[in-house]
Formats: structure tokens, C-alpha cells, sequence
């Protein structure tokens, strides 16, 4: 029996690609009891954002069209590790977030392709985008005209900030939501000056918004038949991510920064360990007790949260040199978790894809590849009926891959009907 596969379940093969050198792949989970199995989403989006959104949609088993653009698709095909020598349009990125959708290539400047656009949208139950405001009205896929094929379509547009406002224009990406949220300043602490972040948040958090949104939306439909408009906002899902500084801000009080009060980093034995002193009131107690230092506690610096807080940086000094009574990090961390508080080792990104926990969850599945054999990608973050939630399918591997078959399956078109609009230009196929 291959890995995660569960015995009494039947499980059916998804669709192959329509090139010579597909493979074949058998879902986690069969189609026929796929949470969103039967729903079409039609995926005008392109790099993270609106993309993770989607695929996070094609895991639970929905039918995701990817349109991508004639002649290039989406950016992140060019991204990081290339999968296949002699080419650049095989990036493990692009990969790892389009997983389980079918590839449709259109050139969406030629007024044919606004008829494909519309007729995609009668079949579809939901349409995201993630243009610039206003672009996708120029290219005949905004709500209004999609709404007019489809009444009842549940329509999510995500932008950097927002559809309305005097912003709303901006070009955006990570980076650049990160400075505008307030966060890269909260994150400057006692450097120079503010520095960019490695974590894509605001991509992955707008994303995850969209995906419940939507969920919503069809939710409601399901009990009053109307469709629905959706404006996710990247900026916005930043500053929701905040825990304590907007809500302190909003009423009168100061922003916490970094380093932040409580969240310690450590050194031991050429390791590091981080450990929270703060999220629950029993930390504290256990920590002194587990330090031996119970007269800390009548101390008057860190009596209250409100004292350790202003005096954290002794605090952690403090904390830091009880630490180095463990000769490894293994040997704190034994003793922390003992003690029920909070710890963990800093990691990097190599042994957290080796790490038993994790591949005790499969949260790293493999997909087919044409050339590759296989890749490895991300799973989707939580298990289902007590199962790990893995990619339909694999990426497709060329623009247009599935243009043929979306265009007859799904629309309906004859072959001289697809063969001319091939001719034409305004459909991509391998």
C-alpha cells in the first residue's frame, strides 16, 4: 500500500495531462467524497497570492482552471530551482502552489478570448483574480461582466490594498505591503534601519482570507442563491496578523517592537533555542520554580507583566545565563518541555523537511513531474477526517496544457472550433 494511503476508501485516478509525457497520479482523498469535489473555479491569478488561495481550493478537491497568459503563463514559472536543465519555466515555486489545477492558455487581449472568458464564467462556480484594480474591467473578466453570464458566480478580487481607496492603484507585493502595514517597522528593533522580511505574509494571509471568504460566499449561496462580491485587501490581512500593537495604538497606547518582551532567543552549545515567557499567565510561575528563583517574583522589576515588559531586556540577560547550565539545546529543551513551557530549536529549512514530526504528519508529498519523476511540495496546513489534505495533482507542466480539454469537456467546443482559435492566437497550447 503506497504512503497515506488509507485501506477502505476507493480512490480514483485524476485526469492525465494532455501531453505525451503525462503520468499518471492518484489523489489522497477520492474525488467522490473531496470536500469541494463537483466546484469549478475559474483562476485569473497569478505568483502567490491569488494563487495559494486557489490551490488551497484544488486541494480540497475543486476543479481550478488556471487561465495563464499566451506566451510566458504565470511569472513564477521563471522562479527559484529550476526542475528541468535547458528550460526556465519549471521552478519548484511555481510548482508547489499550483499543484491539482488544469492550465489554460489565453491570450486575453483578443476580443475572441472574451467569449471563452464569458462562457467559462456560466460553468464556473467561483472567479478570482488578482490584478491591479481596473485591469481586469479592461480585459472583459471583472465582476460586472462576469456576474452578467453568471448571476449567482462568487466573484473574489484580491489586491494589495483593496479595490476602493486612493491606494488602490499601487502596484504591490509582499515587500512592499510589509512597509505600508507597519510591520517592517515593528520589526526594525535596535537595527540601523527597517529591512525586508523572508516571509512572504501578506501573500499567504490575503490568500487564506480569500479561501474562507469564498467558502462563505458559496455557503450563503447554497441557502439564498446569490453570489457574491469579495474585495480582500494584502495590506489589511497584515495588519489583522498583529497581535498586540494596532489594538494598543487604536486606543491611546504605545506599539510593542523588537525584540519582542517575553520571546527569547538563546545560544547554547553553537544552537539556539527560543522560549516564551509570555502568552499565559502560568508561564511565569513555572519558569521561576523551574529557575529556582522564587524571590523574582516580589522583585518590583518583574512583579507584573506590565514590569517585566518595561524591563525585558534584563529580564532575558537573566534567563540567558540560567540557560547555560545545559550543555546542549536537546538537554534544555528535555527540561523545558518537562516543565510544560513553551521551547523550540531554530531550525533551518533543511532539517525542518526531515524533521519526524513533520514527515510523521506528510506534510511534504510528492507530485509527478514529466522529466523529474517526482517533487516534493508543501501539503496543505491541517488534516481532514483525520488524514493529511495533499494536492490533487500535479503542476501543469506546460502553458496551455489543458487548453483542449477545458475548451471540449467543460465548454463544449468541437474540434474545428478550438483548431481555429489555436490558429488564431487567442488559445495557447503546448
Amino acid at each position: 500500500m503506497a504512503a497515506g494511503q488509507h485501506p477502505g476508501k476507493c480512490r480514483r485516478q485524476r485526469r492525465a495531462p494532455s501531453t505525451s509525457t503525462s503520468v499518471w497520479y492518484t489523489p489522497l482523498v477520492p474525488e467522490d467524497i473531496a470536500p469541494l469535489h463537483g466546484l469549478v473555479v475559474l483562476d485569473f491569478t497569478r505568483v502567490l497570492a491569488g494563487p495559494y488561495c486557489t490551490r488551497l481550493l484544488a486541494d480540497l478537491g475543486a476543479r481550478v482552471v488556471k487561465v495563464e497568459r499566451a506566451g510566458g503563463g504565470d511569472d513564477t514559472r521563471k522562479g527559484h530551482l529550476q526542475l528541468e536543465p535547458g528550460r526556465d519555466d519549471q521552478s519548484t515555486y511555481f510548482t508547489r502552489i499550483n499543484v491539482g489545477k488544469e492550465s489554460l492558455g489565453l491570450d486575453l487581449g483578443r476580443p475572441e478570448t472574451r467569449e471563452i472568458v464569458r462562457d467559462l464564467a456560466r460553468k464556473a462556480d467561483v472567479a478570482v483574480e488578482n490584478f491591479a484594480p481596473g485591469v481586469a474591467a479592461r480585459l472583459g473578466m471583472d465582476y460586472e461582466t462576469l456576474a452578467t453570464a453568471k448571476p449567482d458566480l462568487v466573484y473574489c478580487s484580491i489586491s494589495g490594498f483593496g479595490q476602493t481607496g486612493p491606494w488602490r492603484e499601487r502596484p504591490a507585493f509582499a515587500h512592499i505591503i510589509n512597509a505600508a502595514s507597519g510591520l517592517m517597522h515593528l520589526d526594525q528593533g535596535s537595527a540601523p534601519a527597517p529591512q525586508s522580511a523572508n516571509l512572504q505574509a501578506a501573500d499567504v494571509l490575503s490568500g487564506t482570507h480569500a479561501f474562507g471568504a469564498i467558502l462563505a460566499a458559496l455557503w450563503r449561496r447554497a441557502r439564498t442563491g446569490a453570489g457574491a462580491r469579495i474585495d480582500v485587501s494584502m495590506l489589511e490581512a497584515l495588519i489583522a496578523a498583529d497581535d498586540v500593537s494596532f489594538a494598543a495604538v487604536l486606543n491611546g497606547g504605545e506599539e510593542i517592537g523588537s525584540p519582542r518582551p517575553g520571546m527569547g532567543v538563546y545560544e547554547i552549545g553553537g544552537r539556539h533555542l527560543a522560549l516564551q515567557t509570555v502568552g499565559s499567565t502560568e508561564l511565569w510561575p513555572r519558569l521561576l520554580e523551574m529557575m529556582d528563583r522564587p524571590e523574582l517574583a516580589h522583585d518590583a522589576r518583574f512583579a507584573t507583566a506590565q514590569a517585566r515588559r518595561e524591563h525585558w531586556p534584563l529580564l532575558r540577560d537573566l534567563i540567558g545565563q540560567w540557560l547555560t547550565r545545559f550543555r546542549t539545546v536537546d538537554d534544555a529543551l528535555a527540561a523545558l518541555g518537562a516543565a510544560r513551557i513553551p521551547a523550540a530549536p531554530v531550525l533551518e529549512p533543511r532539517e525542518v523537511i526531515a524533521h519526524p514530526h513533520l514527515l510523521d504528519r506528510q506534510a511534504f508529498p510528492s507530485v509527478p513531474h514529466p522529466t523529474r519523476g517526482s517533487v516534493r511540495v508543501t501539503a496543505s496546513p491541517y488534516h481532514w477526517d483525520g488524514h493529511p489534505i495533499h494536492p490533487a495533482g500535479p503542476a501543469p507542466y506546460r502553458v496551455g496544457e489543458h487548453s483542449r480539454l477545458v475548451l471540449s469537456e467543460l465548454l463544449g467546443y468541437d474540434a474545428k472550433r478550438i483548431d481555429a482559435l489555436i490558429a488564431s492566437g487567442a488559445v495557447e497550447v503546448p
